[in-house]
């Protein structure tokens, strides 16, 4: 499962690789898959969070992609200038 694209139904976004999962050890289940948070300006601004989707929020799992009714759409960042992200703080 890991390294497969997750597709949010819901807008169509592309939230990113699956790359971790949460396992519930008493009953041995998936509860939930994790994509880790984009880097911010090489890493070196640290990372956006975590994106982690439950169980029940997993509608299909493809051969190479994961859909998903995830609640909360994904919002890309809003391509800036160089000079104008520095100076704005973001």
């Amino acid at each position: 499962m890991r390294h497969k694209e997750v597709i949010n139904m819901k807008d169509g976004s592309r939230l990113g690789a699956v790359c971790d999962a949460e396992i519930d050890t008493n009953t041995a289940s998936l509860t939930a898959i994790i994509i880790y948070g984009r880097l911010k300006f090489l890493g070196i601004m640290g990372r956006e969070d975590d994106i982690v989707i439950g169980w029940k929020d997993i509608e299909v799992i493809g051969e190479d992609t994961i859909l998903v009714n995830y609640q909360e759409c994904y919002k890309p960042r809003r391509k800036k200038g160089f000079f104008s992200s520095i100076f704005s703080g973001d």
